[in-house]
């Protein structure tokens, strides 16, 4: 092991757990316990179960890389274990992690902070969805507040839609958002350590860009360049690094945004443990700036080295 690597100490890579999640941040954990260990750090996985805090104890480890996808893993409770146990990590804190999972509290957030993001409204059983329909209009995108890799997630064309895409969402979580639907293209902007990497814009073969788009269709595109202006790759560049600052975002992150017609700019959420497949994004935006994916999981790697890392604890 270099110098350079022994520096990490014993790092456990956190894959699997046992949420919805689950297969993607399986194949994301290999991966980044593969470029760990190609770039020589001295790297552990650990497929997360009810056990992990006593795994880690046992296991000595100096630090963690955190790639479980959802709950329990993106929501704030593994960072807290973590911070109890005075462990580094890869990733937002506590609280960020929560807000950014919570994707009704995130907009709320940019919403105080004067940031674009679609109109919505939160369903219930008892909502009056023609109501809704007449505010917000057609199309419409109806998803869970608390899952991400947009399960659950369904688009309304027609009225008589929305109570069964209510329905659908809310098998997956209590909590339901109905969201204005933008016409436009799709951009994703990663940030690591504070800087920017080029956006991606995301074309699904399909009308959404949903769990099948991102992890099991070969017929999605990605394209970077993402075929803006200079002006306006910068543009989303730029409220995407506010948009992850205003939660007050660490580490590393995905920011998905759109872009209308109009040229207007929309957030839609946050990834704090983006994925790391091989159709994940990141790994795509670092590539085009000449980052390998070894030295794409090693910079992740380092942001646990800062002191900035640790939150404050009362």
């Amino acid at each position: 092991m270099s110098a350079d690597m022994r520096r990490f100490g014993r790092v456990a890579v956190l894959y699997g757990g046992l949420t919805a999640e689950r297969e993607v941040s399986l194949n994301s954990g290999a991966a980044v316990l593969q470029g760990l260990l190609a770039a020589g750090v001295d790297a552990h996985g650990i497929d997360v179960g009810a056990d992990i805090i006593s795994v880690l104890q046992q296991g000595r480890f100096d630090r963690v890389f955190n790639i479980l996808h959802g709950r329990m893993g993106e929501d704030g409770v593994i960072q807290g274990a973590l911070e109890l146990m005075g462990l580094p990590y890869t990733g937002c804190g506590v609280m960020a992690s929560a807000v950014c999972m919570d994707k009704l509290a995130s907009k709320r957030i940019w919403q105080g902070a004067g940031l674009p993001t679609p109109a919505y409204r939160v369903l219930t059983a008892e909502t009056d969805f023609a109501e809704v329909v007449a505010e917000l209009g057609l199309p419409l995108v109806v998803k869970p507040v608390g899952e991400g890799s947009s399960v659950g997630l369904s688009k309304v064309k027609h009225a008589e839609q929305l109570a069964s895409a209510y329905q659908q969402a809310a098998q997956c979580d209590t909590t339901v958002l109905a969201e204005q639907w933008i016409n436009g293209a799709e951009y994703t902007v990663s940030v690591i350590d504070g800087e920017v990497l080029p956006a991606i814009r995301i074309e699904p073969a399909g009308e959404l860009y949903d769990y099948t788009a991102k992890y099991l269709s070969d017929d999605t595109q990605y394209h970077c360049p993402c075929g803006l202006s200079v002006a306006d790759e910068q543009a989303i560049q730029q409220l995407a690094l506010q948009a992850f600052q205003v939660l007050n975002g660490r580490s590393w992150g995905r920011v998905d945004l759109m872009r209308g017609a109009d040229g207007c700019n929309w957030l839609i959420e946050v990834n704090t443990n983006p994925g790391m497949t091989d159709h994940s994004l990141t790994p795509k935006a670092a590539a085009a700036v000449g980052m390998s994916f070894s030295a794409l999981v090693v910079r992740i790697l380092e942001t646990t080295l800062s002191d900035s890392v640790a939150e404050v604890s009362a």
